[in-house]
C-alpha cells in the first residue's frame, strides 16, 4: 500500500496542506481499492462516513431527478476528493458517484479527516477554497443550463472532455463516454444528443467510429451559439 507522505497525487488537492506527521497518521489508517467500470462509488443518500481521493480513473457525480432521470453534475478525475462536502455538512451524499473507468481510491475515515480540519487552518482553508470553487460550477452550470442551447452546451462538454483528458494515441478523446452520459451532462433527452452529435459530424465538427469521438474542429465548436 502506498504512503500518503511519498502519493505524488495529494498534490493535486487539498490534502497537500497537511503536515508530514498528519500524512503518516492518514497513511496507516486509510484502505485503497480498486473500483470497477460501472461500479458506485457511492449512492445519494448514503452516509459516507470518510473522503475519498481519487488515484487513478474516472467517475461521474450524478443526481436523481423526481422523473427518475440522471443529472450529471460533474467529472470527477484523478487527483480529486470526493465527499468533503458531506463531511463538513455532516449530512448524508447528495450525489451518487460511479466509475467511467477502471478506478484506484483511497478511503480516509472521517474521524481521522475532522481532526485535522480542526487542528490544521490551512488544510481548513485550502477545502474552503475548493467547496467555494465546485459551488462557483454549479452556479455557472444553472447560468448554462438557463441560457445556453442544447447543442451549445454539448459543444462545450466536449470541449470540456478535450481540455481535462486530451486524445488517446489515434486522436480520439481519451474518456469514453456514452450518449446517454452526454445527455445527462447537458440535461437533454438520449435521442437529442444522438441528433446533435450527429449534425456536428455533418458540419464537419467531429467524426465518429463507435463510442468514441475525435474532434475534427476545435474553433468551430467554440463558435457553436
Amino acid at each position: 500500500m502506498g504512503k500518503c507522505e511519498q502519493c505524488i497525487i495529494r498534490q493535486f488537492n487539498s490534502l497537500k496542506s497537511l503536515t508530514k506527521e498528519e500524512l503518516i497518521r492518514i497513511s496507516g489508517c486509510k484502505t485503497t481499492k480498486t473500483i470497477k467500470k460501472g461500479e458506485i462509488i457511492f449512492e445519494e443518500g448514503e452516509n459516507i462516513n470518510g473522503i475519498f481521493c481519487v488515484k487513478d480513473g474516472i467517475c461521474k457525480l450524478s443526481k436523481l431527478s423526481a422523473n427518475g432521470k440522471d443529472q450529471i453534475v460533474k467529472l470527477v478525475v484523478k487527483g480529486d476528493l470526493l465527499g468533503q462536502r458531506s463531511l463538513v455538512g455532516e449530512e448524508s451524499a447528495n450525489l451518487s458517484a460511479v466509475a467511467l473507468n477502471d478506478m484506484e481510491v483511497c478511503f480516509i475515515p472521517k474521524h481521522e479527516i475532522m481532526n485535522d480540519l480542526q487542528q490544521n487552518s490551512k488544510f481548513s482553508f485550502d477545502v474552503l477554497q475548493q467547496m467555494a470553487k465546485d459551488l462557483k460550477e454549479s452556479d455557472d452550470i444553472i447560468v448554462n443550463m438557463a441560457q445556453k442551447s442544447v447543442k451549445q452546451r454539448l459543444a462545450e462538454t466536449l470541449i470540456y472532455v478535450y481540455n481535462h483528458f486530451g486524445n488517446n494515441d489515434e486522436g480520439f478523446l481519451d474518456v469514453i463516454l456514452s450518449r446517454e452520459d452526454y445527455a445527462n451532462i447537458v440535461g437533454t433527452a438520449t435521442e437529442s444528443a444522438i441528433r446533435i452529435l450527429s449534425q456536428l459530424k455533418k458540419e464537419g465538427l467531429i467524426s465518429t467510429s463507435g463510442k468514441q469521438i475525435k474532434i475534427e474542429d476545435l474553433k468551430g465548436l467554440e463558435r457553436i451559439e
